[in-house]
C-alpha cells in the first residue's frame, strides 16, 4: 500500500518533534515511509521513545544492513518498525564503520530481534553489543568472511575445504560418556 507525500510529510513531521531532544538525529520523507537517522550512541534512546511513545511503535519487523563502501561510516543497519495501533510504519538507520562494526543489541526492546541480529551479523559482521546470543545463524561456525559484504568474491570462497572438514565430522561416532553404548558405534 502506498502511502501519499503529504501523509508521510505529516508522519515526517511528528517523529522530528518526537526525537527532537536527540542530538544528532534528522528525519526525512522517504519514498513509501519516514526515515529517522540516530547517531549509534542514541540509537537505544530513539527506539525506546518509538516503541514507548504516543506512536506506539511496538513490532520490530525487519533488521538489516546496507555495506555502503567506498564510503565511511561503511556499514548503515536498518530497522523496520510497525505500529499496530495506528497501522504506520518508520525505518530507522544508523552507521557503524569497518573497524568499528559494532551497534547496541535492541534485543532488550524487541525480544524478537534477537535472530535478525544473529543474521545481521551473520551476513555482514556487524555485532551487536550486549546481545545474549550473537554467533552464526545461517553459516556454519567454522566459515569465514562474511557474504554480504561488497569485498567478498562473488564466487564464493573455498567451498571444498569447509564441506570436507563437515563431512568428516558427520562421520565421526558419536562422543559418548566411558562404558555407554553409541548405538551402532563401538566406542
Amino acid at each position: 500500500m502506498r502511502i501519499p507525500p503529504d501523509q508521510i510529510r505529516n508522519q515526517a513531521e511528528e517523529l522530528r518533534s518526537l526525537v527532537a531532544g536527540i542530538e544528532g538525529a534528522s528525519v526525512e520523507e522517504g519514498i513509501d515511509m519516514p526515515v529517522l537517522h540516530l547517531p549509534r550512541e542514541r540509537l537505544l534512546e530513539g527506539l525506546q521513545i518509538l516503541r514507548d511513545g504516543p506512536l506506539a511503535f511496538r513490532h520490530c519487523s525487519m533488521l538489516t544492513a546496507v555495506d555502503r563502501m567506498p564510503e565511511e561510516p561503511r556499514f548503515e543497519v536498518v530497522y523496520g518498525l510497525y505500529s499496530i495501533e495506528h497501522n504506520r510504519w518508520v525505518r530507522v538507520k544508523t552507521r557503524c564503520g569497518e573497524f568499528d562494526a559494532v551497534v547496541p543489541s535492541v534485543t532488550g526492546l524487541w525480544p524478537g530481534a534477537n535472530w535478525l541480529e544473529r543474521e545481521c551479523y551473520d551476513m555482514f559482521g556487524i555485532r551487536f553489543a550486549d546481545h545474549p546470543d550473537l554467533r552464526r545463524i545461517l553459516m556454519p561456525e567454522g566459515y569465514e568472511g562474511f557474504p554480504l559484504r561488497k569485498e567478498f568474491p562473488r564466487e564464493g570462497i573455498e567451498p571444498g575445504r569447509l564441506y570436507r572438514e563437515w563431512e568428516r565430522r558427520r562421520q565421526e561416532p558419536p562422543a559418548t560418556a566411558a562404558g555407554e553404548s553409541a548405538g551402532r558405534y563401538e566406542v
